[in-house]
């Protein structure tokens, strides 16, 4: 018999097969073959390397079973995280992979992971959680339609999972107001938004990124972070476009920047710890003054005020 697709479903951190299962029979007929591997509970607490592992031998083993079937991915949270790490060793799949769809997937690493091991010394998954595959998630999201689906329940965040941090270049981008990280796993408006964008890779808006924000991402020790504390940044300086860069101190001295669009939107957010904070500074820095050469050789199209 011909199959239209395959599909996988992956739970992730702390969590069963069980939503991720209800999930994927609302999104298929009795007919596609559905794997969705139920991980060692207490295994996704300690160490992510033996649950890829895990999801890579059951990929081996469905890939060899249907060599000509193609397959649809989706990830939820730690389960986008292991799919990103097996693609990336398995590029010769790629072009067997219909699409990839990660919810609520901590793609730039999960904040929570850095606050708990910043030195990433093995404090159980922290450090596995928290570290920054952005530039994998990018580079298969050029090659596979990949759709970044993200909750925000208090202007920045899942509840788990900041929304900057779910956001990459080449993916699709749909954020779900009202919708916390437990929820995303089985929720009618997820089963819609993942048919749609089946059915059309175009729907959703891709994501916009800039120098600036890809400059900012480059600074040691800089984690993917929550825009509600926009409000209290102040500007730093604005470049010829109209992008602003703005900076706040939380009261531990802990320095948050954002990056606003020339309309106020806000479109990054992240946050350095003490350790480097001086390298967000030089970052900060060199960032204006390239931006004062560019004025003074091109022109500004756009007011620009520094400070």
């Amino acid at each position: 018999m011909n199959l239209d697709y395959i599909l996988f479903a992956q739970h992730g951190w702390a969590d069963d097969e069980r939503a991720m299962t209800a999930l994927a029979h609302h999104l298929i007929t009795p007919d596609v073959p559905l794997i969705a591997p139920c991980l060692d509970y207490f295994q996704t607490w300690m160490r992510m390397e033996p649950l890829i592992q895990q999801v890579e031998a059951i990929a081996l083993q469905t890939f060899a079973s249907y060599p000509q079937t193609p397959a649809r991915i989706i990830g939820h949270s730690m389960g986008g995280l292991i799919w990103l790490e097996v693609l990336t060793r398995h590029p010769d799949w790629w072009s067997q992979v219909h699409s990839l769809v990660l919810i609520a997937c901590p793609a730039g690493g999960a904040d929570l992971g850095r606050i708990i091991d910043p030195l990433q010394l093995g404090v159980g998954i922290a450090a596995d959680l928290g570290k920054d595959r952005k530039s994998l998630a990018a580079a298969i999201a050029t090659v596979i339609p990949t759709l970044v689906i993200a909750g925000d329940i208090d202007q920045g965040s899942d509840g788990t999972v900041t929304v900057t941090c779910t956001q990459f270049p080449h993916a699709a981008f749909v954020c779900l107001p009202g919708l916390s990280h437990p929820t995303l796993r089985n929720h009618p408006t997820v089963v819609a938004v993942i048919r749609d964008f089946w059915e059309d890779f175009s729907i959703a808006e891709r994501i916009a990124y800039n120098d600036m924000i890809e400059q900012l991402r480059q600074v040691p020790g800089m984690t993917d972070g929550h825009w509600r504390d926009f409000e209290r940044s102040q500007p730093r300086f604005t470049d010829r476009n109209g992008i602003t860069l703005r900076v706040w101190r939380n009261p531990l001295g802990v320095s948050h920047v954002f990056i606003a669009s020339h309309t106020g939107l806000c479109l990054y957010a992240g946050f350095v710890g003490w350790l480097h904070d001086a390298n967000l500074e030089a970052a900060i820095e060199t960032m204006r003054q390239n931006d004062s050469q560019n004025d003074s050789q091109h022109g500004s199209p756009t007011p620009s005020s520094h400070s």
